[in-house]
Parts: structure tokens; sequence; C-alpha cells
């Protein structure tokens, strides 16, 4: 399964950007290979429209849960739509990562 997470820096040490459509990086982690890709946030200075085109991007990713701070609502939208679940979360990438595996298990 896909999870992505909103990142301030490009490793799972960084903590969670609060962000969603203005985060430094997503980084999508896959819980089958245990492997993960880093990707700057290519609107994170958009002048509008942030929210919506990261959450195109995301769902054009295979996301199947979303972990970040803050999600505005045309964001929201579109991630819901793509059968994304929103998770809320704070502190480190890497514990959001454990705590959505156990979950899932």
């Amino acid at each position: 399964m896909k999870i992505c997470i909103t990142s301030q820096g490009k490793d799972l040490e960084s903590e969670i950007d609060p962000r969603f459509g203005r985060c430094k990086y997503f980084i999508f982690y896959d819980t089958e290979t245990n492997q993960y890709e880093v990707v700057e946030n290519p609107w994170r200075e958009a002048p509008k429209g942030a929210g919506t085109q990261a959450g195109q991007f995301v769902a054009s990713k295979g996301t199947k849960i979303l972990i970040t701070g803050n999600v505005g609502p045309g964001a929201e939208w579109v991630i819901i739509s793509a059968g994304i679940k929103i998770v809320e979360a704070k502190g480190k990438v890497i514990d959001a990562i454990n705590k959505a595996k156990r979950e899932i298990e």
C-alpha cells in the first residue's frame, strides 16, 4: 500500500509538514517493499490552487493514505474523491509510517 506523508525534509526522520498544499516535500512510502520516494512539492509557491494540484498529484501516484497536518477544502474534496484516507498527524515521518503500518496489519 502506498502512503504519502507531507514532510519538511527529505528523509524519514524529518518532521511532518503541517501544510498539505504548500509542504516542502512529499514522501511516498510503499508498505510492501519498505521503499520510499521523495518529491519536492512543485506547487509550494503557486499563487493559488496549490492544494488542489497537489491532491491530483498525490492521487496520480496511487496513494491510499495521506498523512499530513492540515488539508484545505478544495484539496480535501480531490483527495477524498480519489478514495484516499486522510490522517492528520504531527511529529516525525517515520513514527507516522510505523503507526499507519500497525493499523493496516
